[in-house]
Parts: C-alpha cells; structure tokens; sequence
C-alpha cells in the first residue's frame, strides 16, 4: 500500500499489475486502439486489450527481432531472424503478406504516413479512385486445394476480407513501410506490400558540410539501431553503429583512408521523393501490387489444375496401361490402340482385350476412371472460370490502366515507369488471356473425347458380358473414338499446357498456320506471334517476368534518388560492441514546431527531430551514466550552408543510485525514463521508477560541427550535465526491479513497464485523464 507523501510524489495512476507466463522483448501499443501487442522471449505475439484480456496468440515460428503498427492500426508488421517482414491482421493475428526484403535480422520498422490531406480545387479530399471495381466484380482469390498449406505462397486464402481491405488502398493516405536490418540495409515499400526502394548505409559517402576539400566520411560494418521517418515523409532518421571512416582523395593516384573510432552515429536520408511523387506512386503502387495478388492467383491456380489433372490422368494410366502388359504376354505384336480399333471396326475381340475389358477393367473400373476423368475436367472448368479467367481478365484492364500512366512521361517518367517496359507487360498480358482462351477450348475437347470413348468401352463390356445396355446412356460417336485412340490416347495436351517446364518446350504449329497468325497478330499492332507454340504455364512465366522487369524500373529509380543529406557521430562504443548496439536505449521522435515556416517540402520545418539515447559508461571521458537528447538534426545541413547551425543538444544526468533501462519519446517534447535503482545484488531485486522530463525546459546548447571524425559532439557539453533529481521530476515509483521494453503510447497516454519477475504493470501518464477507456 503506497502512502499519501509517495502519492503526491507520485503522479501515475497504475491501471494494473499482471503476472506474464514468458518475458516480454518487444511491446508497442495499437496508435488507434486500446491494444497493446507483445513479443515473448520465445517469439510468440500476445495482443492484449487495455483491461488485459487477451484476444490471440500467433507464433511465426521463427525468432522476432522488431514490431510496428500501420498507422491506421488495423494492421502489424514482423521483423523475422531470416530477413522476412510479415503483415498480420489485428482481428485474428491470420498473415496477411510476407515479404523478403532482407537476408538478416530485421531489427528495426518504422510505418509512417503521409501526415498532410491532398485536397482538390473544391476544397473535398483527394483520393485516388480506383476504376476498377466499376467495370469488375471482385477479384477472385487464390483456389483452395487439400493438402496446399495456407500461407506457403505469403497470402491468406480464406473467404475473410483482411487482404482485400490491405491491399485496397485506393482510400488510404500514402504511408511508407521501412525496414533496417543489422547489415546496414534499408527497404522501402509502399502500404507495406509494393516494395519501392532498397539503400544501404555503407554505400553512401557524405561531403562534410563545414569544409570546402573533397573530403568524405563514411561507415563500415554498420548495423541499424533505429529508423524513423518524418510525418511529411521526406526525411529519414538512422541511427546505427559502426566505424565512421574518413576517405580523403588527395590526389589521383593516392586515396588516403583515416580510420575512426567504433561508435553510435546518426544519419539523415533524404527522402522527399516520396513526398514530392506521392500521387504518382500511390497510383502504381495501387494497380501493381494487385497486379501481384492476381499473379498469385494465377500461379496458384495452374499449380492446383496441374495437380489435379495429372491425379485424375495417374489414375487413368493406372488402369490402362495394364493393357500393354497382357498384349505381351500373349505374344501379340501390336499396341493398345491397335487393338481397339479392330475392336472398334467390327472385328472378333482379341483374348488380351477380352481379358482386360470383362476382368481387369469392368464395368465398374470404366465408371471409376470415367469419374476421375471427367470430374478433374469439370474442376478445371471451374477453376478457369471463377478463378484463372477472372483474374486475367483484370491484370489485363490494370495493365491497361499502367500504360496509359506510362504515355503521361512529365508526371511518371520520374519515378521509373518505364513506357517500353509496361507496354511489353501489357501485351503479355493479353497473351494470356488468348492462352485461357485456348486452354478452355482444349479442355472442353479432351473431356468430350474422355467422355465419349468411356461410354464406348461400357457398351463393348456389356456386349461382350451379355448384358442389356441403355442406349440411350450408352450413345457415342466412333469417328471421336477415333480420334481419342490415334491422338489422346497416349498423349496429353491438357497436362502439356499446364506443364511448367524450365525448359523451352514448344508446340508444333503448322507452318501455314503460323503465318496466318503471324499476319493477323502484325494487323492488331502487336510484335509477338509466337504464342500458338508456348504453353499457358510459360506464358505465365513470361508475363510474370516482364512484370518484375517492369516493376523493377520504379524500385531502382526511387532507390537512386534516396540520398544522405549528413551524418553526426553520436558518442563512441567499447570495442567489439555490436551486441551492445542493439540494447543502448535509443528513441526517434519528430514534434511539430510552429515557429518554423513551409518550405519547398510544404510541411519540412514544420517537424523537429528529437533524437534520445543513453552514453554508454566509459564511452566518453568524464561524461557517465548520461542522457543524450539531441534536437533539429534533420536541416542542420542546409543551416550550415546557409552560415549557421540547427542543431542543439543537452545532457541529461540519471539521479545517482539509478541507471536507465530503456526511454521513450512522449506527446509533444516530453521523455519518458524508465530507472532501475543501482544495486549489488541480483537482477530480480530493487525498486525502479519511471520519469517524465519536459524537454522544453531543458537548457539545449547550440553545438558546433567538426571536420575531424574522432570528434565526438556531445563531449563539448560535458561541463553542462543537467542532473536530474528526483524530487523535481514526474516520478512514479515501482516495486520492482524493471527491464526493456518500455511501451509508451502517445495517443492514450499509458505505459506498460515490465518487472524482472514476470510481471505486467499499466500506468496512465496524464494527471489530467481519470479514466481510460477500454470499449475498442
């Protein structure tokens, strides 16, 4: 029971305090909702409500290393140990898109959107309408099939609408989903499911703003701490850690490379393309990744018929083929065909015929093969109509609607869209549509042929086992049986088409047959006339290649224009710290300063950076047990140049007997510490206490920029400590001893701390808020 003098000292409601089955790692509350998400020490995701319960528990079955919201919060992206980044709905915690952007650990994701309203010349919101949907029903979705495991091709393929709703972004704001890995690469995509740029921080070597010389510094070895980037979108916070490196060209022949000091560092990217080509990205983003969820289905389908087909045809060979055998072995020198035909043309029934249609076959296997047969057919049938067709049909109008994107150079040329490429898409793109065309009508054909060569076989069996048949059940047309032996008996068309060969198989095609095609093909406007000769999987094949090729072009463009604007070096780590790096407390924040006017980026001196971290003991002489906070980095390049500096920081002293386990950036200017007491004794054991500092009222220090790499910025200000005491701060104390995460949520104005001992507990920050509601 906590007296009325801690009460007063202590301002904090505490909501709830909750026993955990497993350690929590990584915790970040829902941005719209009373949600809070956890990672456990054993990677599973637990999403809680504010009140504690439980809604589910979903383990990817690989190691978590990094956690955020989309901004709306209907959606969660997964940073996974192999380098995937997975989308989860917040209703069911289902999958909803996997991507490999990476090939290490994800350990940083930041999801931003565009935090300014497009409106048009009447003053309503502008969106981007998709047309779409006027002139096709919904998309189909991927063909369900046992034994296809869900979520093996990165898409759900339940009847639920989560994805539709992800990927119909037509009604969205334009949010960008960023992802850092601990190889120093950074990945960029759009609505978190069209990957749009990929940078890596050792790759850029940044002129140094103070001096005239060509001198550049850059990283080596570096890792991704934190990304974070800006409300407008068009600059990019890194913090990471490395060796900052001084190359120094002195002359053409000799290149001079100064090594640095093994440090945390901080980057700003400029990515104001983003901004700038908003409208026009949210447009190709929108077609292309449906152009991708269609694709999916497309392969998903031909995977399924296939499968399906080459079943029903296993079974038909199955019992066929035993035919051969008994021609052998009673010494005949012909072939099934051969023998059917005879049969066919009135002639008496040979004795290895005989023997298989009365004793191997029967009646009751004809019906057995004739229903595997004919009921894949009829599956085929509709897996084309509800499904492959469908989805043809609209990449197709999509496609369209790229090209005609594509013509409008001044506006899309910019950000890759290339005219060649999409056009070359777009005709590959109707070439399936032909192809399904085709394939209809070959199936419809087989089928019929099938069909009609079963119900031959069950009459002969019944001739030849002297029962009454139904002719009308019975009726067949010898010329198709014909047919059927001399080309579909021991050959297979359907499977042919559906065959996804790595090798370029190509289908015989009369040569009159083709120059007619050719001509008409040329008349259409069109360059390829070679199609007759591909099968439908390669065709597949092909237009998903020339997507890629086509899609490539933006992602290769947007990344180009991604640059470092500067690079500060934050404070030196111990050697061989790379561990280390990943558990310095580390926040990045942007708050809105009104005393700043628009610039050519509409919104980009609207925003202040705030960058928080805690010094490492030892890391710099006389400075321990510290708090960096630094402020206005993100312009301080373009104030140099224009003769002064943004850039300002103070140092935060943690009151003696406390060490700080983690920090948060909260509301506007406000920080949020969470303190362990200082103790010899075991880790479980001791008090801690959470803090809330008003940096507003912190005395920052315009600090000066310096040409030497192995000048760290904050060591000026080691004379200007701000002690922080406990009697003068917001300060709560907690009965236990705490460790990382500390989740803070801005738009609720709640924490949630986590004891040593297994142990949840909520506090609500605002004096103010007496109740806090928990009806999401």
């Amino acid at each position: 029971m906590e007296t009325d003098e801690a009460q007063r000292v202590l301002p904090f409601q505490l909501q709830f305090d909750k026993p955990l089955a497993s350690q929590i790692k990584i915790a970040e509350w829902n941005p719209e909702k009373d949600l809070l998400a956890m990672v456990t020490e054993d990677s599973k995701i637990l999403l809680h409500r504010f009140n504690w319960q439980r809604l589910w528990t979903i383990s990817p079955g690989r190691s978590i290393t990094s956690l955020c919201w989309r901004p709306d919060g209907k959606a969660i992206a997964v940073g996974l140990e192999d380098g995937t980044v997975s989308l989860h709905d917040v209703e069911n915690g289902k999958l909803l898109r996997s991507l490999k952007s990476h090939s290490v650990a994800v350990v940083s994701l930041n999801w931003e959107e565009d935090g300014h309203t497009t409106r048009d010349e009447h003053g309503s919101i502008s969106t981007y309408e998709d047309r779409t949907s006027r002139f096709f029903p919904p998309p189909p979705r991927v063909p369900r099939m046992p034994g296809l495991v869900s979520g093996d091709t990165g898409f759900i393929d339940d009847s639920e609408d989560s994805f539709q709703e992800l990927s119909n972004s037509s009604q969205q704001r334009f949010n960008i989903l960023c992802s850092g890995d601990k190889d120093g690469v950074i990945c960029f995509s759009i609505f978190g499911i069209f990957p749009i740029g990929k940078i890596n921080i050792h790759n850029f070597c940044v002129p140094n703003p103070l001096t005239d010389s060509k001198a550049e510094c850059r990283l080596l070895n570096a890792s991704v701490c934190k990304v974070a980037l800006s409300k407008d979108l068009c600059h990019l916070i890194v913090t990471c850690s490395g060796e900052l490196i001084d190359d120094r060209e002195e002359s053409e022949s000799r290149r001079v490379t100064q090594h640095g000091i093994h440090g945390l560092h901080c980057m700003v990217l400029d990515t104001s393309i983003f901004w700038k080509r908003k409208n026009e990205l949210h447009q190709v983003a929108q077609q292309a990744s449906n152009i991708e969820e269609l694709v999916e289905v497309i392969r998903a389908s031909l995977s399924v018929m296939h499968k399906q087909w080459s079943d029903a045809m296993h079974t038909f060979h199955e019992k066929f083929d035993s035919l051969s055998n008994l021609i052998v072995d009673h010494g005949l020198d012909s072939c099934p065909q051969e023998e059917f035909l005879s049969l066919l043309g009135g002639a008496r029934t040979s004795p290895p015929v005989h023997q298989f249609l009365v004793n191997s076959l029967g009646e009751v296997g004809v019906k057995r093969v004739s229903k595997a047969v004919c009921g894949a057919g009829k599956e085929l049938q509709l897996i084309v109509l509800n499904h492959l067709q469908p989805a043809a049909e609209i990449i197709a109008f999509r496609m369209g609607e790229l090209r005609g994107l594509s013509r409008w150079r001044a506006r899309y040329q910019g950000i890759g869209l290339d005219e060649t490429l999409i056009n070359n898409a777009t005709e590959k793109a109707g070439m399936i549509l032909l192809q399904v065309e085709r394939f209809i009508r070959v199936l419809s054909t087989v089928v019929q042929q099938f069909s009609n060569f079963f119900n031959w076989l069950l009459k002969c069996i019944k001739l030849l086992m002297s029962e009454p048949s139904d002719h009308h059940l019975l009726l067949y047309n010898s010329e198709l049986v014909v047919i059927f032996l001399k080309f579909l008996y021991d050959q297979d068309p359907v499977k042919q088409l559906l065959e996804a060969s790595e090798a370029d198989h190509h289908i015989d095609i009369g040569l009159e047959t083709m120059q007619r095609v050719k001509e008409l093909v040329q008349f259409g406007g069109f360059s390829d006339f070679g199609y007759l000769q591909r099968t439908l999987a390669k065709e597949s094949q092909q237009m998903e290649s020339s997507f890629k090729e086509a899609f490539l072009m933006p992602f290769t463009t947007i990344s180009r224009k991604i640059l470092c604007k500067d690079l500060l070096p934050l404070c030196p780590l111990p050697p061989l710290s790379s561990s280390l790096s990943t558990t310095i407390p580390v926040s990045v924040s942007y708050y809105e300063d009104a005393s700043q006017s628009v610039s050519s980026c509409q919104s980009e001196h609207l925003f202040l950076d705030y960058i928080s971290f805690q010094i490492p003991d030892e890391s710099l002489s006389g400075i321990a047990n510290c708090i960096g906070i630094v402020r206005g980095f993100m312009h301080d390049s373009s104030s140099v140049n224009k003769g002064y500096t943004s850039l300002e920081a103070v140092l935060l002293g943690v009151p003696a007997g406390y060490y700080c386990v983690d920090l948060s950036l909260y509301k506007e200017s406000q920080i949020v510490l969470l303190l362990n007491e200082t103790i010899a004794a075991s880790e479980s054991s001791g008090d801690a206490s959470m803090m809330i500092v008003q940096t507003d009222d912190l005395p920052f220090v315009s600090i000066s920029r310096s040409t030497d790499l192995n000048y760290w910025t904050l060591h000026q200000l080691k004379d200007s400590v701000v002690h922080l005491e406990m009697e003068n701060e917001k300060v709560r104390r907690i009965p236990h001893s705490v460790v990382a995460p500390l989740a803070v949520s801005s738009s609720r104005g709640v924490a949630c701390v986590f004891a040593a001992r297994k142990r949840a507990l909520v506090y609500i920050l605002d004096e103010d808020e007496d109740e806090f509601s928990d009806a999401e």
